[in-house]
């Protein structure tokens, strides 16, 4: 069953920066590790885009999937109507880079923090409201389908009880036949 993609997230290249920067940030504090700063920095650079071009996100009509991962693939699909909270961060290190991370909440989700947490997403805030519209859509058409199965059931319901009461109907009869 194929399905429509109605918007593709797209995710800054300043992630790598932000990456950079954390990562020479973490490797300053133990003394120890001030040698390998150059070899961790390399390696965060190198592998930063591989990761980065593994993210993805699309916002399909009826859910959201997530994918991500080069060595161990996840790919998270979550359904729109489940989704209780999209949340906006910025603190101030992803402030000065101009970056975002979306964070995904739902119902029935065990545990604290979010099911699903995307950094770097260009323009956020629009992916967050295209998620919202989408959600609120999915939630506007869910009473008017209730209410159209609700008819519906109700139909068949007055069909079987017809075709109860005409064989009811037809059994007094042939019982009168048989007493005659």
């Amino acid at each position: 069953m194929t399905q429509t993609v109605l918007k593709s997230a797209n995710f800054d290249n300043k992630v790598k920066q932000y990456w950079l920067c954390l990562a020479a940030i973490c490797s300053v504090f133990p003394l120890v590790t001030i040698l390998f700063i150059p070899v961790i920095l390399i390696i965060v650079w190198l592998v930063a885009g591989r990761i980065l071009a593994a993210m993805s996100a699309d916002l399909l009509e009826r859910k959201l999937v997530v994918k991500c991962g080069i060595f161990f693939k996840e790919e998270k699909s979550i359904p729109l109507e489940k989704i209780t909270d999209v949340g906006l961060s910025q603190g101030p290190l992803m402030r000065l880079f101009g970056l975002y991370r979306l964070s995904f909440e739902t119902a029935g989700q065990s545990g604290q923090g979010a099911l699903v947490s995307l950094l770097g997403v260009v323009d956020a805030s629009e992916f967050r409201e295209a998620i919202l519209t989408q959600k609120d859509n999915l939630t506007a058409e869910q009473p008017a389908k209730a209410k159209q199965d609700e008819s519906q059931s109700q139909v068949e319901l007055i069909r079987s009880l017809t075709y109860s009461v005409k064989n009811i109907e037809q059994m007094l009869v042939t019982l009168l036949d048989e007493k005659k």
